[in-house]
């Protein structure tokens, strides 16, 4: 150990730069070929983009409808992880569903009690249902008391997987918000996707772990069964936990961006992007690529998130991105479309809490029909939108600064 110090000033004064910051990664882009483009995702999200997957949208609150349809459906198993489980109506519906369930089918349910408010009401009729419930990190006093890294540690995945077949993710919560079509104040905007194919094993795999942190025991092997092709899309599932420099979300993030040649359309309900992935899009901008950046407007649920959200507007306005706030309720989206084949969609925001703290989960998916099922939804939610202009934006923060000097300037005067 005495040795380090010396060898690390030898090493810098010989030109050895300090070991990487994160911000150092810095795609700029994907190959063209598909050998070789499945290669570079799989060196970076350290799973393969595989074949043979279905990959269909869930807007809204028909969310409530398909994770009924598949609760029905179960002959083994039903899985379930949500950040929000509260009680009402989509709750009642669900317990419903799965007290209705065929007999031996078991049930796992695995909830944060974070975002879970009440909870404690649900909980014991989904045990007299026969499920098993764990919560995710339990909370011991009020949120008050906790220290900040355990709130910020938090299960943020929305899963529903059903034989070990079929999974739904996406930005879904078990609550009253997500009822309805995103078109009343009181109904909010969200994407989700039901998959079938391979890709529903790391869907699985990530419960799994989620599952056993929280108690449960190993899945069974029937939970894992073979998974026959069911579509022509390629896809694989992007499991982000907690890291102290580069999480799989950042880099998930960071390789879509950098994969787009021609179209770039972000929806974000969290939009507070590092530098290095705001770089990223500016850079794409200034290539000629239509970055459009869609975030939640004047219903945002978080208003310190908004006032961050547009603080990130200037930057990338002058450099060319395009940005639409949803005006008619709450966009809780989590979509990128890149080109015309990538997509993704789960429940990863761009800010710090998903790219550093929280276990998310979304699915990567190169299909071009998936990807024309993002466009038309994209320009719809645009349709309820209003674009915000550099030049006015401009003018507004200097309006905001002359009002924010101008007491102490009548101060002077007087």
């Amino acid at each position: 150990m005495r040795l380090a110090w010396p060898i690390l000033i030898a090493l810098l004064a010989a030109g050895c730069p300090y070991p990487n910051h994160r911000q150092d990664l810095r795609l700029r882009s994907l190959p063209e070929a598909p050998a070789a483009r499945s290669i570079a995702i799989t060196q970076t999200l350290g799973v393969p983009l595989e074949p043979g997957n279905r990959v269909e949208l869930v807007q809204n609150g028909h969310i409530f409808d398909a994770m009924e349809e598949e609760i029905r459906a179960a002959r083994s198993s039903i899985h379930i992880a949500s950040y929000i489980w509260r009680p009402g109506i989509p709750s009642d519906r669900l317990i419903i569903a799965l007290r209705e369930r065929r007999a031996g089918v078991q049930c796992r349910v695995l909830v944060d009690p974070l975002g879970s408010v009440n909870f404690e009401i649900v909980a014991p009729v989904l045990t007299d249902a026969g499920c098993d419930v764990r919560l995710y990190r339990p909370m011991q006093g009020t949120v008050a008391s906790l220290d900040a890294v355990r709130i910020r540690a938090r299960m943020h995945r929305k899963l529903v997987i059903r034989d070990g077949e079929v999974a739904l993710t996406g930005g879904f919560g078990i609550w009253r918000s997500w009822l309805g079509n995103g078109d009343a104040a009181e109904t909010w905007r969200d994407t989700n996707v039901r998959m079938r194919g391979p890709v529903v094993r790391g869907a699985q795999l990530a419960f799994a772990g989620n599952w056993q942190e929280s108690g449960g025991d190993f899945l069974p092997p029937e939970s894992f069964p073979p998974l026959a092709p069911a579509g022509d899309a390629q896809a694989c599932f992007v499991a982000s936990t907690s890291h102290r420099f580069l999480s799989e979300a950042s880099k998930m993030w960071a390789l879509s961006i950098a994969s787009a040649k021609r179209r770039l359309w972000i929806a974000n309900s969290y939009f507070i992007p590092p530098e290095a992935l705001s770089d990223m899009l500016i850079e794409k901008a200034r290539q000629g690529v239509d970055v459009r950046v869609l975030v939640p407007g004047r219903h945002h649920d978080v208003k310190p998130v908004l006032t961050a959200q547009r603080a990130s507007y200037a930057r990338l306005l002058e450099a060319g991105v395009r940005i639409w706030e949803y005006e008619i309720s709450m966009m809780h989206s989590k979509t990128l479309l890149a080109d015309d084949a990538l997509g993704i969609v789960g429940s990863t925001n761009m800010d710090p809490l998903a790219l550093n703290h929280t276990e998310e989960g979304s699915v990567m998916v190169e299909d071009p029909a998936l990807a024309k099922a993002l466009e038309a939804a994209f320009e719809q939610d645009l349709t309820h939108s209003r674009e915000i202009h550099w030049k006015g934006w401009k003018q507004r923060g200097l309006l905001q600064r002359l009002a924010e000097q101008l007491p102490s300037v009548i101060g002077d005067f007087l």
